[in-house]
């Protein structure tokens, strides 16, 4: 069987940790001490990143929701940002006995903008990306990055830490990464967002550029029972730039005493 890099600490009922694209598993350890006092975590490196192979046979959502649900506990909360979170909403939607809660991070229905949809990235943004991987597959995702961080009150630091942590684990397949960008080019899941029966956690930054609070806000109306917290001068990854803010967040709608 095919097998997906998998870190796991902690002890107590299962978080299990999905990334964005082009990252890794480890773009969550600095929030990772606090809550494993409460739950056994287990931080999934997705198909061709950080130290998973690219598995064949994975280029779609429902080929991909498959092979992560074979890495998963039979039950568990389940913890997705930007790409990761489309994933785990797909993953409650077509599991829903396996998932108790869902955390969404800077995530969003639907990535680019439609005519009914203003709240996502120009579509030409992600055709750009995807060419330029043929190119500078680095650069591509260095630039990535730049987009993730515009806004937030700590975007040098917040940067930083990123390039820093981006390649830490090798490099992400360009396949991979080109499969990943037809996943956020592609998805609209607003019709089955009510299929989706577990209570969510929505949380924003203030100044995402690239998942807006306002399509935050739209998640969190369309799915059954969800609740939304928009953390002030965030911007894409508040887990890394706002972390106290968002633990205190996660433990309060997960009932942990962090």
């Amino acid at each position: 069987m095919d097998e997906l890099y998998i870190e796991s600490s902690g002890q107590g009922p299962s978080l299990v940790m999905l990334h964005g694209w082009g990252m890794h598993g480890g773009i969550w350890d600095n929030c990772v001490p606090e809550l494993e006092e409460h739950v056994r975590i287990s931080k999934i490196d997705l198909p061709g990143h950080g130290r998973s192979p690219r598995l064949s046979g994975v280029a779609d959502m429902g080929a991909l929701v498959e092979i992560i649900a074979r890495h998963c506990p039979r039950r568990m909360t389940l913890m997705g940002w930007s790409l990761g979170g489309i994933i785990a909403m797909e993953i409650a939607r077509r599991l829903p006995g396996r998932v108790d809660r869902l955390l969404l991070i800077a995530t969003t229905p639907r990535f680019v903008t439609a005519p009914d949809w203003p709240c996502g990235v120009d579509p030409t943004v992600l055709a750009n990306f995807a060419a330029g991987l043929s190119e500078d597959y680095r650069r591509t995702i260095r630039d990535f990055l730049m987009l993730q961080v515009q806004g937030d009150d700590r975007a040098p630091e917040l940067l930083r830490q990123l390039k820093q942590r981006v390649f830490a684990h090798g490099d992400p397949d360009p396949k991979a990464l080109g499969q990943g960008l037809d996943i956020l080019a592609g998805a609209d899941l607003r019709a089955v967002l009510d299929q989706v029966a577990c209570p969510a956690l929505i949380v924003s930054g203030e100044r995402d550029r690239l998942t807006p609070p306002e399509a935050g806000r739209r998640l969190a109306g369309m799915l059954p029972d969800a609740h939304y917290v928009e953390i002030k001068r965030a911007a894409h990854a508040p887990f890394l730039s706002h972390r106290r803010e968002f633990v205190s967040a996660v433990a309060a709608f997960a009932g942990l005493a962090a």
